[in-house]
């Protein structure tokens, strides 16, 4: 078994974290941490060193957890969803866990939505877990 996290340093990735570890634990399984990056080439190497730093610790709270894991992060280029969606087959996961986050029905017409592109294109089921308000 295999579960796959898309993590990224806000209220809805730690959550959906939290829940990944959670659940990973519980069923005595894998945890793939991804966290992508649409920057590809172009990602700021101060970005890049804070975003590996985030990582690094990410991988050491599961470790201390007891959390067999595995932490990835993708510069790509791509779409988060398209890395997750990618990873998770790649992986024959289980299930992908995402964090979701309030969003206006503005918001969510123009900003478009990873999460509902993971929702419709996942291979396998997917657990959405709610941020908790900031």
């Amino acid at each position: 078994m295999t579960i796959v996290v898309g993590y990224v340093p806000k209220a809805e990735g730690r959550a959906a974290l939290r829940r990944a570890a959670e659940e990973a634990r519980l069923r005595r399984t894998k945890l793939v941490v991804l966290n992508s990056h649409r920057g590809g080439r172009d990602l700021d190497a101060e970005e890049n060193a804070r975003s590996e730093a985030e990582l690094a610790r990410v991988g050491e709270e599961l470790a201390a957890a007891g959390v067999e894991h595995e932490v990835r992060q993708l510069v790509r280029g791509l779409e988060p969803a398209e890395d997750l969606i990618a990873v998770a087959e790649e992986e024959s996961a289980d299930f992908i866990v995402i964090g979701l986050r309030r969003r206006s029905p503005v918001g969510k017409l123009i900003l478009g939505s990873n999460a509902q592109r993971i929702l419709l294109d996942a291979p396998c089921p997917v657990l959405a877990v709610k941020a908790e308000e900031d």
